[in-house]
């Protein structure tokens, strides 16, 4: 019902600039019951991080920013929400217009430059909402004119840790001046350590919400291999691989391929499955991997598996195939299980990770 609806009302919705689009397609989530999702396959249940997922697709931040839909995502059938990037200080981010669909190349590159309501209104809903339950993550950013962005990783996990499942130090965002820095060895084994000891902090002697690390595409191997390093060696519970590239594809044909910003969508899929074929390689199993970038299919989602990843998540499609995509790529992935004659789907997990690596098995 939710996919026939989208379909009619694409054309209306894709005459509409971008930022608006999207802005009523949450404020409608937002308004709307949430529904009752249908019980996924068992097949599909996956562990990581110490949590219990009924399917490993997600909803990837960017969408919910503010943390206004998470109960009308959680319905669309999707295994967990992220929400954000939320910052300390609420801030506007860049000057509109910043988002633009590239219809030709199913793509949409984006500018936003981290608008958020701040660290204390997404606090108050997701407090106002957690015993309704769901798995929900909360993705943090540094503002864009703080002198100590290593401590705005450190506040917003202090107070957002307690009230969410997972927390994500997101230092990929290619729209905020210097935030890449951060993806430096020193520079992130102190951003690190900082979260973790104020994740801990917020624990009380409880169990610590689980800290993940979101990274770009556009990494060389050598800085792959100092990110994973800190990584492994800080304890991290696990790696989101990726976030938008600064890269722009010869083979893009729409219009608006030369805005400024981070591409997502279609033409990311490659290059972001191959690092995340290089990441599982490096990690050794030590955490879980989370695959992003240009899913829009069963045959995609179930790519990024075989490259490593535990759990998979996607925003861009959504805007080319409407909410009905959970449904399709779930029955997708159970079938390829199925097919397989496991079990369980994450008996999968980096089968083909080495090929993928090495340019093949895409």
């Amino acid at each position: 019902m939710i996919g026939s609806l989208f379909h009619l009302a694409r054309p209306l919705i894709h005459k509409m600039d971008a930022e608006t689009a999207h802005r009523l397609t949450v404020a409608a989530l937002a308004a709307a019951p949430a529904l009752r999702p249908a019980p996924d396959d068992p097949v599909l249940a996956t562990e990581a991080f110490g949590l219990s997922f009924s399917n490993p697709v997600g909803l990837a931040a960017g969408f919910d920013k503010h943390a206004e839909a998470v109960d009308g995502a959680l319905g669309l059938g999707f295994g967990f929400v992220e929400v954000g990037g939320v910052t300390p200080l609420p801030q506007p981010g860049n000057p509109k217009p910043r988002v633009f669909r590239l219809v030709e190349d199913a793509a949409v590159i984006n500018r936003y430059g981290l608008n958020s309501d701040g660290m204390e209104a997404v606090a108050q809903r997701l407090a106002a909402r957690r015993a309704r339950g769901g798995i929900v993550g909360v993705n943090l950013g540094a503002n864009k004119e703080s002198a100590d962005r290593a401590a705005d990783y450190a506040v917003l996990t202090r107070r957002l840790a307690p009230l969410t499942d997972f927390v994500t130090v997101n230092v990929s965002s290619p729209n905020t001046p210097g935030l890449r820095d951060l993806q430096a060895e020193a520079a992130l084994d102190d951003l690190i350590a900082r979260a973790l000891d104020a994740r801990d902090e917020a624990a009380a002697g409880g169990r610590p919400t689980p800290l993940l690390l979101k990274i770009a595409p556009d990494l060389t191997l050598p800085e792959l291999d100092g990110m994973i390093a800190v990584a492994r060696k800080r304890q991290i519970d696990g790696l989101i691989v990726s976030n938008t590239t600064i890269a722009r594809p010869e083979s893009l044909r729409s219009p608006s391929r030369g805005e400024a910003g981070g591409l997502s969508g279609k033409p990311l899929f490659t290059g972001s499955t191959r690092l995340l074929a290089e990441a599982f390689l490096r990690v050794e199993r030590q955490f879980p991997l989370i695959g992003v970038g240009g899913i829009d299919s069963a045959e995609t989602a179930f790519a990024k598996i075989r490259a490593g990843a535990d759990l998979v998540q996607f925003y861009s499609a959504m805007v080319f195939h409407g909410p009905g995509l959970v449904r399709t790529i779930k029955a997708g992935l159970a079938a390829e299980a199925r097919r397989a004659g496991l079990p369980k789907l994450a008996a999968l997990v980096g089968r083909d990770a080495a090929a993928i690596a090495a340019g093949k098995g895409l």
